[in-house]
C-alpha cells in the first residue's frame, strides 16, 4: 500500500530561509547603539576639554566658550533623539517580524487555510527582496505598500546599498568611503579590505594624470593610507603603478588602470555589505526556488521520452518536465528521498519501469492495446504479453 504523505507542519524547517528576517534588524540595532556611544564619547571629550580651558580664560571668553559647549551638547541631544527614533522603528520591525514567524508555529497543518495565507505573505517578501537586489526599488516599494509588508522587508537598507553601488559604478568613491568610516569597527572584525581597495583607487586616479604634482600627492596619499602596519601588498602595488603609464600592457597594472575596476569595487562593496548585515549573497527567491525544484526533480524529468509520455498518456505534466521550469532545473541536484511512495499494486515491466497495475491497464485501454497485451506508455515501442508483468514487493 502506498504511504500517505503527511500534512503535519514542521515550522523549524520552513524557517531556515527566514534567518535574515531577524538578523538584519538586530545588526542595525547594534550599529545604532555603536553610533550613539561614539557620539557621546566624542562630544564628552570635546566638552570636557572646552570646560577645562574656560577656567583660565577671561569672563567674556569663558562665557562664549560655555555657550559653544552648550550648543555642542544640544547638537548631541538632537543626534541622540534621531537615533532613539530609529531604534524604536527597528524594535517595532523586530516585534512584527517575530509575530509573523510565530504565526507559523500556531498553524497545525499544511492543509490549513492559514498556512496558505502565510505562504503568500512570504512569497511577497521574497519577491520584494528579489526586486530590491535587481535594482527595481520603486517596484519593490509599491509591492510592499500594496501587500502591507513594509515592516517585513528592508527597502531602506537595499536602497542605501544600491545608491553606493551606483556611485562606484559611476566612478565615485567618497560615498563608499564614508560608509566604511561609519562601519569601521565592524569591517575590521570581518577582516575586510574594502577601504584599502578604495584608497588604492584614489591613488590610481592621481597616478593616471601623469602630472608631477599629482604624483607627489599620490605618494603622500599612499604613505598615509596604504602603508604603516597595514597590508603591504597595497603599498607595493601602488609603488609599481608609478613606474607604468596608463596605456601599459603589463599586468596587473593594465587592469588597475582599467575603468572596469570600478565595477569590481561595486561588486566587492555589495558582497561586503551583505556579509556585514548577515544577508545572503543571492536572492532568497533563488534559494527557495532551487530547493523546491530539487525536491521535485528525478532522473526521468530530463528524459527524452518525458514530454512524449505526458502527451501520449494525457497525464498532468510534471513541474520539472514543463517547458517553463525544465531548463531552469537542469543544474540543480536530484531529490533525495528516504521513503518510497508507490501506487497501489505496483508491477514491473520487462524493461524495468514500474507502474500501478490499475493505472497501467487504464492507460493501455486509452492507447488501444490489444487485449492480453501491455505497452509501456512512455515509449510505445515494445509490446509484451500481460503475463510477463511481475508484482513488486516493497519491504
Amino acid at each position: 500500500m502506498a504511504e500517505l504523505t503527511t500534512t503535519k507542519l514542521d515550522p523549524d524547517n520552513h524557517l531556515l530561509l527566514d534567518q535574515p528576517l531577524l538578523r538584519l534588524p538586530n545588526e542595525l540595532l547594534r550599529k545604532n547603539l555603536k553610533t550613539a556611544q561614539r557620539n557621546i564619547e566624542q562630544t564628552n571629550k570635546t566638552i570636557t576639554k572646552d570646560v577645562q580651558a574656560a577656567v583660565s580664560q577671561q569672563p567674556d571668553q569663558a562665557l562664549a566658550a560655555l555657550e559653544a559647549t552648550l550648543a555642542k551638547a544640544q547638537n548631541l541631544k538632537r543626534k541622540l533623539e534621531q537615533l532613539h527614533a530609529e531604534e524604536q522603528s527597528l524594535q517595532r520591525q523586530q516585534r512584527l517580524r517575530i509575530e509573523h514567524l510565530q504565526q507559523l508555529h500556531e498553524i497545525p497543518s499544511l492543509a490549513d487555510v492559514k498556512y496558505d495565507t502565510w505562504s503568500h505573505t512570504r512569497l511577497d517578501r521574497l519577491l520584494v527582496d528579489y526586486l530590491l537586489r535587481q535594482g527595481y526599488t520603486e517596484s519593490a516599494r509599491e509591492l510592499a505598500v500594496e501587500k502591507n509588508i513594509n515592516d517585513l522587508v528592508d527597502v531602506g537598507v537595499f536602497e542605501d546599498c544600491g545608491r553606493i553601488e551606483k556611485s562606484l559604478v559611476d566612478g565615485r568613491t567618497q560615498e563608499c568611503l564614508s560608509w566604511c568610516s561609519e562601519n569601521k569597527q565592524a569591517l575590521k572584525k570581518i577582516n575586510s579590505n574594502l577601504e584599502l581597495e578604495l584608497r588604492l583607487q584614489q591613488f590610481i586616479e592621481l597616478a593616471r594624470s601623469g602630472d608631477v604634482k599629482n604624483q607627489v600627492d599620490a605618494i603622500v596619499h599612499a604613505r598615509k593610507h596604504l602603508a604603516g602596519g597595514q597590508d603591504t601588498e597595497f603599498g607595493l602595488r601602488a609603488g609599481g603603478l608609478l613606474a607604468h603609464p596608463p596605456d601599459t600592457l603589463v599586468e596587473p597594472y593594465r587592469m588597475m588602470y582599467s575603468p572596469e575596476r570600478y565595477v569590481h569595487l561595486a561588486r566587492q562593496f555589495v558582497k561586503t555589505h551583505h556579509e556585514l548585515f548577515s544577508l545572503p549573497s543571492q536572492p532568497l527567491l533563488h534559494i527557495a526556488l532551487s530547493a523546491g525544484l530539487s525536491a521535485l526533480k528525478t532522473p526521468s524529468c530530463h528524459s527524452e521520452y518525458a514530454l512524449q509520455a505526458n502527451a501520449n498518456t494525457g497525464a498532468p505534466v510534471c513541474p520539472i518536465c514543463s517547458t517553463e521550469l525544465n531548463e531552469l532545473a537542469r543544474n540543480v541536484p536530484y531529490a533525495h528521498h528516504t521513503k518510497s511512495y508507490m501506487e497501489d499494486d505496483p508491477v514491473v515491466l520487462p524493461n524495468g519501469r514500474v507502474f500501478g497495475r490499475d493505472r497501467l491497464k487504464r492507460l493501455n485501454e486509452k492507447l488501444g492495446t490489444d487485449p492480453g497485451k501491455i505497452k509501456d506508455p512512455t515509449d510505445m515501442e515494445t509490446e509484451w504479453d500481460e503475463r510477463e508483468l511481475k508484482k513488486v514487493y516493497i519491504s
